[in-house]
């Protein structure tokens, strides 16, 4: 994603707070995600001070098949579609993100192209991690970090099991 796309993404999303005064509510917004519902109450507290919560309209692409990614978003109320384009270039959907769960995992750790195209289809709350800011949590608090990524590896090792077996079921017929 260029500099000016990513802008264009950050422009359409409303900004719902910041500072202490909304610290409280996104802990409550990131204990409710599927990914960190398990993590310990100082652990939700240090990770809200490297996130930003947003509103996203129906209709909002978060990001393009493609585009260059720099950052995950935590589905917390809503739900974002997640397409691919066929071989005839018909854009399918591939996925639906519902509440508490993550899409664009992959970005933080390859830096990788996008492999979809995620849009809002109902008006959705979302919180995103930017790569920046992981690399910050990394260098400012290496433990919360491996958590982090233990998280990411293994919700991605369920996925490509979970393909594996469309994929044996695909091939048998």
């Amino acid at each position: 994603m260029t500099n000016q796309q990513k802008s264009d993404t950050f422009d359409t999303l409303k900004l719902m707070g910041a500072g202490t005064a909304f610290r409280q509510e996104m802990c409550n917004m990131i204990e409710t995600t599927h990914m960190f519902r398990d993590f310990e109450w100082n652990d939700i507290e240090a990770l809200a001070d490297y996130l930003q919560a947003y509103e996203a309209n129906a209709g909002t692409n978060l990001f393009r098949e493609g585009d260059s990614g720099d950052y995950l978003c935590l589905v917390i109320q809503g739900k974002v579609d997640i397409y691919k384009e066929d071989l005839n270039q018909q854009k399918k959907i591939v996925a639906s993100i519902g509440p508490g769960k993550t899409l664009g995992e992959m970005a933080i750790i390859d830096g990788e192209l996008r492999s979809a195209t995620a849009v809002v289809a109902i008006p959705t709350t979302l919180t995103i991690l930017t790569k920046n800011n992981f690399l910050r949590i990394i260098e400012d608090k290496p433990m919360l970090a491996a958590k982090i990524l233990l998280k990411i590896a293994r919700l991605l090792s369920q996925r490509l099991r979970q393909t594996s077996g469309i994929l044996v079921d695909y091939l048998e017929n």
